[in-house]
């Protein structure tokens, strides 16, 4: 459902979903996209109230992605070009070879290097996302093992998916689903969203209690958060 309000002489329009949950959340996302997601039953007034009520902080989130240049990134797949992974930056190289069947990955002496039978763009983009969502898979994974000393309950699934506008989610049976792009993060942002999203398996909203659990595991995740919201526009392909 679309909704929209005035706010001050501003305009703002978002979408709303409804899920099983105890608490409205407003989430705004580069460059401009606002998403409210609310509890099944919640009124059309219930919701215009609280967007009334937070206007100034989405108009200030919205500001803040316009001074940060926000673009899409449209790749090019060509020598040189700057790929992330955990948080640094590694330029391409593409090795043509007639003997590959399809195109194969890896990381070596600071460049991604790719070698297939020829440059196209597309085989080479499947390739280089396979080769993330392989690296997402054992990375993510082994960080979840390590911070489930924190924890008592434990996760029933752990996937890699593709999720456009999360980092992650936790089911209502506590499978942890993750955006296979968050391999691209620093290493203590790529934390920050593995413990945020074990701690949904205990809160299912952004609760107060939430965010002391969050807290309680990671006492410096604010400076964490806030690098996924600057530098998280970069993270794609």
């Amino acid at each position: 459902m679309k909704l929209e309000l005035t706010y001050g002489t501003t305009n703002i329009a978002f979408n709303v979903i409804f899920k099983k949950r105890k608490t409205m959340e407003i989430a705004v996302e580069p460059p401009n996209s606002i998403t409210v997601t609310a509890p099944i039953g919640t009124t059309k007034e219930e919701i215009l109230k609280k967007v009334q009520n937070k206007g100034s902080w989405i108009i200030q989130k919205i500001y803040s992605f316009k001074h940060m240049q926000y673009r899409h990134i449209n790749r090019e797949f060509v020598n040189g070009e700057s790929f992330m992974y955990l948080g640094r930056n590694y330029s391409l190289q593409i090795e043509v070879d007639s003997s590959f069947k399809k195109p194969e990955v890896k990381l070596y002496r600071g460049k991604f290097i790719v070698k297939a039978s020829n440059k196209n763009d597309e085989d080479i983009r499947n390739a280089i996302e396979q080769w993330y969502r392989d690296k997402s898979k054992e990375v993510i994974g082994s960080r979840v093992k390590y911070y489930q000393k924190f924890f008592i309950k434990e996760p029933t699934d752990i996937r890699i998916k593709e999720q456009k506008k999360r980092w992650g989610s936790c089911t209502s049976k506590n499978e942890l689903l993750f955006n296979w792009r968050c391999i691209m993060a620093k290493s203590n942002a790529l934390d920050y969203i593995v413990v945020h999203e074990m701690c949904h398996m205990y809160h299912k909203d952004h609760s107060k209690e939430f965010w002391e659990l969050v807290a309680s595991v990671l006492p410096d995740f604010e400076p964490r958060k806030e690098w996924l919201r600057n530098y998280g526009v970069r993270m794609d392909l």
